[in-house]
């Protein structure tokens, strides 16, 4: 569903990413992870559009995602997104958060938009916010809002940039048992986290990323019993301690 092969990305003089090339199979959750500042969240905004590329290529289901005319307004329907920081918008309402894009860009009717978004406010245990506005939630509130309204737009894939490292550490739990639910139900994911135990639980790869190069892939067991490079060992030792 998704190859990138040799994507290399600098800012300015600095090379935020070098000759990184991966490929996701359609119902795969991969996990990307590593130190802070290692590339993982500048790589997988290079695979919806929202960062530039310099070199390589990154095709979504055999299309090249960067190539001159592209409609990125038509790819990025297909390729939803959550934040670390939520990114609703605060002067709406929750379910009109949900419903705006639906009518915008999918042209639904502002009917159907609402039955579509109040079906999975339900689904992430919010239907009885759905007047509210972002303020009045908890970040985790708020987050689960977030992935609704990705949900909202029918995306075949799904990619979450640090999810839950802008939670407070009691409110993790009810974002990451709604990402456990969409992994079990075949969601093809690409997930930047620190939460090693969402990755034990659900991954069924692990990319391990240092200095904006992926060091090693494999499948989650192999990654924590026996990691093949010696920063993915140091890694695991300090973060799981």
């Amino acid at each position: 569903m998704v190859e990138l092969k040799n994507v290399s990305k600098w800012y300015g003089q600095f090379q935020a990413l070098a000759q990184c090339s991966v490929q996701v199979q359609k119902g795969e959750v991969v996990v990307f992870c590593g130190p802070s500042g290692s590339g993982k969240s500048t790589l997988i905004k290079t695979i919806n559009g929202l960062e530039d590329i310099q070199e390589g290529e990154i095709l979504f289901n055999g299309q090249s995602i960067h190539a001159p005319g592209q409609d990125m307004s038509a790819l990025r329907t297909k390729i939803g997104m959550v934040f670390q920081h939520f990114e609703l918008f605060p002067h709406l309402s929750v379910l009109e958060n949900l419903c705006i894009a639906q009518v915008k860009v999918l042209g639904r009717t502002p009917a159907q938009a609402e039955q579509k978004a109040l079906a999975l406010l339900e689904r992430v245990g919010l239907r009885d916010h759905a007047d509210k506005h972002p303020a009045q939630l908890s970040g985790g509130q708020q987050q689960r809002v977030a992935i609704a309204r990705a949900l909202s737009m029918d995306p075949q894939i799904m990619l979450f940039d640090e999810p839950t490292s802008a939670l407070d550490p009691e409110m993790v739990n009810e974002v990451l048992a709604v990402m456990i639910e969409l992994a079990q139900e075949g969601m093809t994911m690409l997930v930047v986290t620190h939460e090693m135990g969402f990755a034990r639980k659900v991954a069924d790869r692990v990319v391990f990323m240092d200095q904006g190069r992926i060091v090693e892939v494999s499948d989650k067991d192999s990654f924590f019993s026996q990691p093949t490079s010696e920063r993915a060992r140091d890694f695991l030792r300090k973060i799981i301690h």
